[in-house]
């Protein structure tokens, strides 16, 4: 039997240098029976190793290399699946405390442990005896070493050495690509790289005779590791769910308890005696129960139950939205019966991947939902998803220039223009040879945005556990191998679109007293004045309907009601729309008599969409209506069509079914291969319909409370950040809707931004170079001991130096006390002097100042104006377009642009958003969102040719000209001619 009881795969980060398939293919092709995967302080490719391992007939066995730094400590082979788990468990549990791993290893039940012959904790001892190992201690010869062995404290008893060749390398030359590994790893120079950082060049792959011949001489050595391996073994269970199986304790009872809170969330949602509700309600129970999925719904249940008795909101989303029973447990808010949506979209009988169930909740509190959850299931149990960063073009580039000491400019120079004639060298050479290689390497471990996993087993079962900074253990593995575990995710996701809504309620029932019930959704949708609201495209703040792209297509179709929003969601995606499938979808819901079907059966399934495939689900409904596919088999297809299982038999055999079902049905062959191509053409960028109304939902609630509420939801938007344009377009918009703007009062604001009635104050949070204590001391201070009556009462109860006190100063902060910014400051420096830093605590006695006769201190609108740009980023006291050396703005506004269709004109517009695009023809063509001196939006396109002479010039005010256009009903501007206009000279210096 071979004898391979420390291999590396390239999961041994920055280490290794083949993928787990290939060692395996490779072992297999050379007649190696037996082989250990020991990656270094991992096991996260063990899952792949051992599926390698049973295609290829090798016996696996699991392992784990332990090392501190570069140094190897001991190599720990699982004798069972036990071992495996507590090996898993010691690196788990040093990745939590943060402790150093030991120079000797820890007793365990079911693992071996193999030191180096020359480096181990007994390398001292020369007692005739040997060194004491434990039972499952042993000592690794490599084959190089036997010859030290008569001259060792092992010279008279062999019985505790075995073979250790460590496999890093197919061949020889492998070891140049492990070089350049480990000075990435080591942020030097390969130059710099020393021997001991890196593993010797015989570290191959040998055939298994060619190993044993080292230790001929040493039969004993043979026998002991043989023993070795017939004492290991590994397997996955990779049939059964691993999720947690019950809530409850039983299985029967959770069945029980689901159809419990179905019926009573029925009445909920449909009232009584809904029958169509209810019998797709059992019909999901039945398919749920079979598969084993209650738990992982009454799971998802008590998630959601703990988040709204917190008062969060969330929003449940994806394919999920499918399901009615998920709607009746109010896990989302989308009515899959009044959307014709399709159960088997999310959970079918012959899915073999599991499904998941995506949860948004606020950024503010996301993290607390996971805390519940972790200590709700167990830290044992619970997890959140690794996931694998790998090297791509412009990480390998800037890795491997910095390995051969590239100055920055020639490394920035290869990744922004590889073509470049000045990278011509022997050296780019190199690092385009070694970089081929190390393309999809895995580089560095990370967290996945949200999947969580509650499993029935100790996760360590499966994986390493990492203690990321934010303080979740999370898998060494991704969602992939999680999937091939059979695990179902549950994605815990942060957004900054519900932070919105949940805000502008509470700024309501404070400001007005009205407590708004955002999930009256059936409501919003039939409110005129929101309707109208998305019709105009007056989208400005509101989840997913914001963008320039969409605010155009939500005026192309005039959407005036959910529906339409729910297409719309869907083909915007840019898969979609850059196929031209957008494009035909508006043509003819403009022109719904201009086309025809292809068949009575398109007409009736797709009549809502126009005959156009909007949706995933779009593809199951024509494969089981036309072409007679059975729901399972036809969201197959849809799975293999968009990119999984494409050569997979099954897929064969289901698209070989399609055909003859058409055939069966009389259809001609044109006809079925021309919806077969629609299909397949469709099906790899589709976007699910429950995914789009789970959007849409949001959009109508963010879309209600800006209609209605206008200034407290703009207040919302601005302090939840992370809209999709800058802050300062907000406060635009804030100030569109009647808000009076006003500067940071240290009597009024508070450290986010505040609405009084119409005047809104900008928060501290916004001033750059404040020191969040700085400003947290003083809204405290104030509510603590009132207003602050002059500059010396500030001074005396903040504890703030000087620096701090300009900024505050600079922004007008102060401006109650009645005196100018230049007063104030002269004031502060001789109560301050040179203190640039105070102690936390405030003055024991009154602040004094000598009284000087002052000099009138002229302050100009315009240096306001600069100090207000260098400190928020934006003027506020005056428009931006007041900075202008000229007066001109252009000879039309954005309103009027429809007046003017087909002429060229001239429009002066503060660059708001650019978006870039790469034509078929690889140049680049520009897509820009403009305000205009109005403050009202206007769009414009810059084509390749006008943009390589007119480029823009980073943010500012743009003379722009060129022909207005209009499709169906929106205005724009293809730019011949730009120009980045002047502001007046910064007066300060």
């Amino acid at each position: 039997m071979s004898i391979y009881l420390n291999s590396h795969s390239y999961y041994s980060l920055r280490y290794g240098t083949m993928a787990v398939e290939t060692l395996v293919e490779k072992a297999a092709g050379v007649g190696i029976e037996a082989l250990a995967l020991t990656d270094i302080n991992t096991t996260m490719g063990m899952v792949n190793f051992v599926r390698s391992c049973q295609a290829h007939g090798i016996h696996p066995m699991a392992g784990a290399e332990f090392r501190s730094g570069d140094r190897h400590l001991y190599t720990g082979i699982a004798r069972n699946p036990d071992g495996f788990r507590e090996l898993n468990d010691v690196l788990s549990f040093h990745n939590e405390k943060g402790f150093p791993l030991p120079d000797r290893a820890p007793q365990l039940d079911n693992v071996w442990f193999i030191y180096d012959f020359t480096e181990n904790p007994w390398k001292g001892d020369r007692g005739r005896q040997g060194p004491k190992l434990r039972e499952q201690e042993l000592i690794g010869v490599r084959p190089g070493e036997v010859n030290r062995i008569l001259t060792s404290p092992w010279s008279k008893d062999q019985s505790r050495l075995v073979v250790r060749h460590p496999v890093t390398f197919l061949r020889k030359e492998d070891h140049a690509l492990h070089r350049h590994l480990r000075a990435i790893d080591h942020n030097i120079l390969l130059s710099q790289l020393k021997p001991e950082q890196a593993a010797c060049d015989s570290e191959v792959l040998l055939p298994p005779d060619l190993l044993r011949c080292a230790y001929e001489d040493y039969p004993r050595i043979l026998m002991n590791s043989r023993r070795i391996v017939e004492d290991c073994w590994m397997d996955f269970d990779f049939t059964s769910v691993k999720n947690k199986k019950t809530f409850t304790g039983k299985r029967a009872d959770d069945r029980v308890l689901l159809e419990k809170l179905a019926m009573d969330g029925m009445e909920y949602r449909y009232g009584t005696g809904n029958r169509e509700a209810e019998k797709r309600i059992r019909h999901e129970l039945e398919i749920i129960d079979r598969l084993g999925f209650s738990s992982y719904f009454l799971i998802t249940w008590d998630v959601i139950r703990y988040s709204m008795s917190r008062g969060f909101y969330h929003v449940g989303r994806g394919s999920g939205a499918n399901s009615i029973v998920a709607y009746c447990l109010r896990i989302t808010d989308v009515d899959p019966i009044d959307l014709d949506l399709y159960f088997e979209r999310f959970i079918n009988p012959k899915r073999s991947s599991p499904p998941d169930f995506d949860i948004d909740f606020s950024w503010k509190e996301r993290d607390q939902v996971l805390d519940y959850i972790f200590k709700r299931y167990g830290h044992k149990h619970t997890a959140l998803i690794g996931t694998i960063s790998t090297f791509r073009d412009r990480s390998i580039f800037r890795e491997l220039g910095k390995v051969y000491g590239l100055p920055k400019e020639e490394i920035d120079l290869l990744v922004r223009e590889p073509g470049n004639k000045f990278n011509d060298s022997r050296i780019i050479s190199r690092i385009y040879e070694a970089g081929s290689r190390l393309m999809d390497f895995p580089n560095q471990r990370g967290i996945h945005a949200g999947g969580v996993l509650i499993s029935e087993e100790p996760l360590t079962a499966y994986t390493v556990l990492d203690l990321p900074p934010k303080g979740f253990l999370t898998t060494h593995w991704d969602m992939y191998t999680a999937e091939t575990l059979r695990f179902e995710k549950l994605d815990i996701l942060s957004q900054r679109g519900i932070g919105h809504i949940k805000e502008s309620t509470e700024i309501i029932l404070r400001n007005r007293g009205i407590k708004v019930d955002v999930h009256r959704v059936d409501v919003f949708k039939k409110d005129p004045a929101v309707l109208e609201q998305l019709r105009t495209g007056e989208t400005n703040g509101c989840f997913y309907v914001e963008s320039p792209a969409m605010r155009g297509l939500l005026k192309k179709l005039r959407c005036d009601s959910y529906r339409g929003l729910v297409a719309a969601s869907s083909i915007i995606r840019p898969g979609v729309a850059q196929s031209g499938i957008m494009r035909e979808y508006i043509h003819r819901f403009h022109h719904p008599h201009d086309f025809e079907y292809l068949h009575p059966i398109m007409e009736q399934q797709l009549k809502e969409t126009f005959g156009v495939m909007v949706y995933q689900e779009d593809v199951i409904k024509i494969c089981h209506h036309f072409a007679g596919l059975d729901m399972a088999d036809a969201d197959v297809l849809r799975r293999a069509m968009s990119g999984k299982f494409r050569s997979g038999k099954e897929f064969e055999r289901i698209a070989r079914k399609f055909f003859e079902n058409c055939r069966e049905r009389g259809y001609p062959d044109e006809l079925a291969g021309e919806v077969w191509r629609q299909i397949s053409s469709f099906a790899g960028y589709s976007f699910s319909k429950a995914h789009s109304a789970s959007f849409a939902v949001e959009s109508f609630q963010s879309l209600y409370l800006k209609t209605h509420f206008p200034l407290e939801f703009m207040t919302a938007v601005i302090n939840n950040f992370g809209g999709y344009y800058h802050t300062r377009v907000y406060f635009n918009e804030a100030r569109r809707k009647g808000a009076q703007i006003h500067l940071p009062c240290v009597n009024r604001s508070a450290y986010m931004t505040s609405l009084y009635v119409t005047d809104l104050f900008i928060g501290f949070v916004h001033l750059q170079h404040l020191e969040t204590q700085s400003a947290e001391l003083l809204v405290a201070e104030r509510d603590r001991g009132g207003e602050y009556r002059c500059l010396e009462d500030f001074i005396r109860r903040v504890p703030m130096g000087l620096e701090q006190l300009i900024i505050l100063i600079r922004i007008n902060a102060l401006r109650f006390t009645g005196k100018s910014k230049k007063e104030l400051l002269w004031d502060a420096h001789l109560i301050l002097g040179n203190r640039q830093k105070k102690a936390p605590m405030q003055e024991l006695f009154p602040v004094k100042k000598r009284d000087f006769a002052f000099p009138e201190l002229e302050q100009t609108v315009l240096e306001n104006a600069y100090d207000e740009m260098e400190l928020l980023g934006f003027p506020v006291t005056v428009p931006s377009f007041e900075l202008l050396q000229t007066s001109y703005r252009g000879q039309i506004m954005a309103r009027e642009m429809l007046l003017h269709v087909g002429k060229k004109m001239r429009m002066v517009g503060q660059r708001v958003t650019v978006k870039h695009v790469r034509t078929r023809h690889g140049q680049w063509m520009n897509f820009g969102t403009f305000l205009d001196a109005e403050g009202e939006f206007f769009d414009v396109v810059n084509f390749p040719d006008s943009l390589k002479r007119y480029p823009y010039k980073g943010e500012g005010i743009y003379l722009i000209y060129g022909e207005i256009t209009e499709e169906f009903g929106f205005p724009g501007l293809t730019v011949e001619k730009m120009a980045k206009l002047p502001f007046k000279p910064d007066p300060r210096y």
